[in-house]
């Protein structure tokens, strides 16, 4: 079950991250000249970020589930303790990880901001 929910994660974020991505790559340089390429570039990092951002979380949503899984089949207190312990990890880095995806998503917002600022300020000739 854990297996599968891990395929499952990862082939949802690389549909996400092939589905979305652009053209150009956040490594390579920008193919054209045009006045916005550095936004452009930086827009494109955000996404890559946010995509592994995203798969992370997903991976510590799991690890939740599968604590929430083992407090539920514990049946002595040793197992339960031990459960709880776990949970309360794992919930814990949930929440640090959900932080930084809201953090991430405003970057991605700021950055596709100033890409559209700068191509308001320098339209394309056609």
């Amino acid at each position: 079950m854990k297996l599968t929910r891990t395929l499952a994660a990862a082939a949802a974020t690389s549909v996400l991250v092939l589905g979305a991505a652009p053209v150009a790559h956040a490594d390579d340089p920008p193919t054209t000249t045009s006045p916005c390429a550095k936004q452009e570039t930086k827009v494109a990092k955000a996404e890559d970020a946010l995509a592994r951002v995203q798969a992370v979380f997903a991976r510590k949503k799991d690890k939740v589930a599968d604590a929430e899984a083992d407090l539920a089949a514990a049946t002595t207190d040793k197992q339960i303790a031990k459960a709880e312990k776990r949970l309360a990890h794992a919930q814990a880095k949930a929440a640090e990880v959900k932080k930084e995806k809201k953090a991430q998503k405003q970057r991605l917002a700021k950055a596709q901001q100033r890409l559209a600022d700068c191509e308001a300020e320098n339209p394309v000739a056609p």
